[in-house]
């Protein structure tokens, strides 16, 4: 049965060129609902991803699939939510995010604060609640894992439920083929280890950046604000329509929520970036009124 490699290779522990590439593969995979994704630049346009030499996001998948085991899941959970890592005021946090910027994406030459700024601003404009804007802000904050060590593969990626047969409408599901978890008879039904209805926060997600952040702002935001943190990654589940059988109603209810968010996630980007000068006062206040002076990551 394979396990978590103990020394992981360069590519084992950055399959992707850059963080950017799976979050545009998910834009290429999941166009904006009723509209085609974005016309004015086709899929040509972006990395090939058809093509096998260059194809980082379906290494990726290889390795996030083969490795995201129930066992793996619950050791990164004892691991990090004892959230005891480092403590940083929330903007410190932001800055700190802000240290996997990558100059080599070819699409857009924007930073991790830039993408969460643009995001933050286009649900402003919209007129949503303060709480839904600052969600914007800090939706991506997690991904602070790849600083503790974390190869990609354990931090971004679309996330699934572990403990239960896998659905094949999960991206790339083939490769759950070499995951150790498929021999495991327990595992093999749609609700696995867990019972029907019962809930999504009693099931194990795969791990990575959603469920870290989620128990980081759980004493701080609103419920529909943790819902669209822990479960923006869940495509199987919000454009799928899979693993409904698993929810509870109360969560059918709250997934609007991460509907509602999803479009600002993925279609916000923009070459242009964001004014930060003028742009920080406003999000250091909203921080303020919701956040705690420091986080502990």
């Amino acid at each position: 049965m394979a396990e978590p490699p103990s020394s992981l290779t360069p590519e084992e522990h950055a399959p992707l060129a850059d963080l950017e590439d799976w979050e545009d593969f998910v834009v290429l995979r999941y166009p904006e609902r009723g509209q085609p994704a974005d016309p004015a630049k086709d899929r040509d346009a972006y990395r090939n991803y058809d093509t096998p030499a260059r194809d980082t996001v379906r290494e990726f998948y290889r390795l996030n699939h083969t490795y995201q085991t129930y066992e793996f899941v619950l050791q990164k959970e004892k691991e990090f939510l004892s959230l005891d890592r480092k403590r940083l005021t929330p903007w410190e946090a932001l800055e700190y995010l802000n240290t996997l910027v990558d100059d080599s994406d070819p699409d857009i030459d924007l930073s991790q604060l830039d993408h969460l700024l643009q995001t933050a601003e286009a649900i402003r404009v919209d007129g949503h609640p303060d709480w839904f804007v600052l969600t914007g802000l800090v939706h991506d904050l997690g991904k602070v894992l790849c600083l503790f060590g974390e190869p990609q593969w354990a931090v971004v990626g679309d996330t699934f439920p572990v403990g239960c047969a896998f659905s094949d409408k999960i991206v790339y599901s083939e490769f759950f083929r070499f995951n150790p978890d498929i021999h495991v008879p327990e595992f093999q039904t749609p609700c696995g280890i867990y019972e029907e209805g019962c809930g999504l926060d009693n099931v194990h997600m795969s791990w990575g950046h959603d469920e870290y952040l989620y128990h980081i702002m759980k004493p701080y935001l609103p419920e529909p604000a943790l819902y669209m943190i822990r479960y923006h990654s869940f495509y199987a589940a919000h454009r799928e329509g899979e693993y409904e059988y698993l929810m509870s109603e109360h969560d059918k209810k709250m997934f609007k929520w991460v509907r509602a968010f999803n479009p600002y996630d993925l279609y916000s980007k923009s070459p242009e970036p964001p004014n930060l000068s003028e742009l920080r006062p406003y999000y250091e206040d909203l921080m303020a009124k919701y956040l705690p002076s420091t986080l502990t990551l």
